[in-house]
């Protein structure tokens, strides 16, 4: 009986010590591969070149993702973007679209995704991208690609999409913020997001969601401007400010992060190059100032 007891004992120690090897702390973000999420408008030289990079460069495989778009816009496949992409050294750029989210769970429609390196989300509604993809063997296709180190970008509603909220997803107008759907894919968890914050003056949108959800992170992003994001952590680029709206900030005790003469206030803003914690919900990289004046430096444009 003792024998058996110490028989027990160490193959209790034996798996104990097992899972301590292979459990890995929780991600916000992918755990393997990136996401570049841009706010919007026009997308720069240097996001355009981050997202290639991650990608592969010149060899990478990338799908083209129009689905938010119209579907007169979509229908002349006159993409810009393709275009674009092309124009960079892209050799390889795949359309992928369907309204029929039966279709997009085959394996057939899914097999582009499984030889590809990254993918670009297109603007538009972003619940389009819902009910084409949510649920279906294409979303899985892009967790995998994610898995094995891919990237997965998109601007606008593209950028939306990947959270795990759908912030203005409902079908009648972008102006309902808690919509008819409120599933985003999910590539980053227990996130918001909302783009074009400045240049559309929806800076305070976030704000009144947040406090009825504290459980999320709410993060607003300006035109040309994006966050790149691994696993808990996500960098600057780009040309403006991304706003973080977190429920610790709203008691307005927090001493500000965008500026050192600014109040307090219940969002702050980060600017290129400044990286943010998502699970510890930190500003890694603070405020880079002008060692001469002792204030915030200016961001020049790319």
């Amino acid at each position: 009986m003792k024998s058996f007891k110490n028989i027990f004992a160490a193959l209790l120690l034996i798996s104990t010590a097992t899972l301590a090897q292979t459990t890995k702390p929780a991600s916000i973000g992918p755990e393997k591969g990136h996401l570049v999420i841009v706010g919007g408008g026009n997308v720069g030289p240097e996001i355009w070149a981050k997202f290639i990079e991650l990608a592969g460069g010149v060899n990478a495989k990338i799908i083209y993702v129009p689905t938010a778009g119209d579907d007169s816009t979509i229908t002349k496949g006159d993409f810009k973007t393709v275009k674009k992409l092309h124009e960079l050294g892209v050799k390889t750029v795949t359309v992928l679209h369907t309204r029929d989210a039966k279709l997009a769970n085959t394996a057939s429609f899914a097999a582009p995704v499984r030889e590809a390196t990254g993918v670009w989300f297109e603007g538009g509604r972003q619940w389009k991208i819902a009910d084409a993809f949510l649920n279906t063997q294409v979303q899985k296709e892009f967790n995998a690609l994610l898995d094995r180190g891919g990237v997965i970008g998109g601007t606008s509603a593209g950028a939306t999409i990947q959270g795990s909220y759908l912030f203005r997803g409902d079908t009648k107008a972008n102006t309902i913020l808690e919509g008819d759907h409120i599933k985003g894919l999910d590539f980053i968890h227990n996130v918001a997001i909302d783009q074009h914050i400045l240049k559309r003056n929806r800076q305070f949108d976030l704000l009144g969601f947040i406090k009825k959800h504290p459980e999320l992170l709410g993060i607003g992003i300006d035109e040309s401007t994006a966050i790149v994001v691994h696993q808990n952590t996500f960098e600057v680029i780009g040309v403006s400010y991304v706003a973080i709206y977190d429920q610790q900030q709203f008691a307005g005790t927090t001493k500000n992060l965008s500026s050192d003469s600014g109040s307090n206030g219940p969002f702050y803003y980060l600017q290129k190059g400044q990286k943010f914690d998502l699970q510890n919900r930190k500003v890694i990289t603070p405020l880079k100032t002008n060692p001469a004046t002792n204030t915030p430096a200016k961001t020049g444009a790319n």
